[in-house]
């Protein structure tokens, strides 16, 4: 049978429910609504900007005390810091040439910075042979080998010590002989102390494996300062114990026990995992670096207070200089080199 219209299966269509189901007619939103609504949103954007401002407050405050304790921008330093470690890791373990441009372009920096210092403070140091003589003396290292080594070393300070000499005799500036004498021998010793350390390191490097024992001693370095800080830090504050304070008030007994175990542990996990030399070996390493880091380091601090100066520059931000972060490292790398020829011999084939 035929349904008549509006009976039958289907119910009849409620126009109430028909507004419910139809959105565009569901409760229009008024001008009042809309006020509401960006009153709230902007309420809500307010109270986000007082948490982060206070939060950034409160950072800064923590930074500034870590200032004032340290002396230097905590935060900046390590950002900087891992920088640094990731170049100088990847260059070690992929390419042992990127390592040696690296070591090249700290060694011409640290010159840089050095002739500077000494510069102001009154001392003649001629910067262009000090730089192509450092720069070919850390390529010999590398590629050259110890003993033909020794021979360009005597030569480069030969020939920075005849420059100065040379330049002297046409210069009409009135110095006694003692201050000549004196400028002669700070132009050796800046060849010495920054090429020639750097160029111990690249022939270490260019051992068999040497560039696992080059990392080696650098992480060494790395561990005794941060343990020697962290420890300094926290039970050495205000200098309780120093170590140095005449060349260095800052340095406690304190930080010192803190960069032993720091260098010990990590010399005996460096041997074990990364050496392949026993255990007891990676304690000699350990203890050997730590002795030449601290007195690099102490020497530095003593060259610095010769010069009146606080750092040797402010080229690297939270750091200071080149050498006030080589400071510790450029000693270690002769101490490396004898560990290297006296203890790898210990390892597993």
């Amino acid at each position: 049978m035929t349904d008549l219209p509006g009976t039958g299966d289907t119910d009849p269509i409620d126009p109430t429910d028909a507004r419910r189901a139809d959105p565009v007619r569901r409760s229009p939103i008024t001008g009042e609504g809309v006020t509401a609504i960006e009153s709230q949103l902007r309420a809500m954007r307010t109270d986000a900007e007082q948490h982060i401002a206070h939060a950034r407050a409160e950072f800064d405050q923590a930074n500034e005390r870590l200032k004032q304790r340290t002396g230097r921008d905590l935060i900046v330093a390590t950002l900087i810091g891992v920088g640094i470690g990731v170049i100088v890791i990847a260059s070690l373990v992929f390419v042992k040439w990127l390592f040696v441009l690296f070591a090249a372009a700290a060694m011409v920096l640290g010159v840089l910075e050095f002739s500077r210092a000494l510069q102001v403070a009154g001392r003649r140091v001629d910067v262009v042979p000090q730089l192509v003589m450092g720069f070919l003396l850390v390529l010999s290292g590398f590629f050259l080998g110890a003993w033909v080594h020794w021979v360009a070393t005597l030569v480069a300070v030969v020939v920075v010590i005849l420059w100065r000499l040379t330049a002297q005799l046409f210069s009409d500036d009135g110095r006694a002989p003692i201050e000549v004498i004196g400028d002669v021998l700070v132009g050796g010793f800046v060849q010495l102390y920054v090429p020639f350390l750097t160029s111990v390191a690249l022939i270490l490097l260019a051992q068999p494996r040497g560039e696992w024992w080059v990392l080696a001693f650098l992480i060494l370095a790395v561990a005794a300062d941060t343990g020697a800080y962290v420890s300094g830090l926290t039970f050495g504050r205000g200098g309780r114990h120093p170590m140095a304070p005449r060349i260095s008030p800052k340095k406690t007994w304190e930080g010192f026990a803190g960069a032993c175990v720091a260098a010990l542990v990590a010399g005996a996990l460096l041997a074990v995992f990364m050496l392949q030399v026993p255990w007891w070996a990676g304690l000699i390493f350990g203890a050997v670096v730590l002795a030449t880091a601290t007195v690099g380091d102490l020497g530095e601090s003593m060259l610095k207070r010769d010069l009146g100066i606080k750092d040797m520059s402010s080229w690297i931000p939270g750091h200071g200089g080149v050498l006030d972060r080589l400071d510790s490292i450029l000693p270690s790398a002769s101490a490396a080199l004898v560990m290297f020829y006296l203890l790898a011999p210990l390892g597993v084939s």
